[in-house]
């Protein structure tokens, strides 16, 4: 592994070479010499600014995580006896919410006697997941937690 396929700082090719020639080189042009590709036959190195060529792939980096959305999980409580009101504002916070890109976690929580009556609870569940249908699928079907009723939905 004496040669390597060297490329110069302007990207043209100067064919295979010495490692003793290509590192002159390098300190010829004031660059670095970079393996590139130390996979290939022979390896291939390339002049250029260390420095700036770190700087850049980190600026790329940061670039790609700001593009990137994290989908949170919202929850959203309910109780079994909720009011058609209340209904329709936890309704219109669970569509902005899928809007946003984000998963909804629908929570029922009973209290007291009203664990005797879980079935209420099923039917507050299976309206909201009627209501929201077209627009976000179940992820988690309706399950009870302790005195919680739960279930998880993610947008289409």
């Amino acid at each position: 592994m004496s040669h390597v396929m060297l490329i110069d700082g302007e990207g043209e090719k100067r064919g295979v070479v010495a490692i003793a020639d290509a590192l002159e080189a390098a300190d010829e042009s004031g660059l670095d010499l970079v393996e590139v590709s130390p996979n290939s036959d022979p390896p291939v190195c390339k002049l250029l600014d260390y420095g700036k060529f770190k700087f850049q792939a980190q600026k790329k980096a940061a670039e790609a995580r700001k593009k990137q959305k994290t989908v949170e999980v919202k929850e959203i409580k309910m109780r079994p006896n909720i009011d058609t009101h209340d209904y329709d504002v936890k309704m219109r916070n669970m569509r902005r919410f899928f809007d946003d890109g984000d998963k909804v976690k629908v929570t029922l929580r009973f209290r007291g006697r009203e664990m005797a009556h879980q079935d209420l609870g099923m039917k507050v569940l299976q309206r909201v997941r009627v209501e929201v249908d077209e627009i976000a699928k179940v992820e988690l079907y309706p399950k009870m937690e302790g005195r919680q009723l739960i279930m998880v939905l993610a947008p289409r």
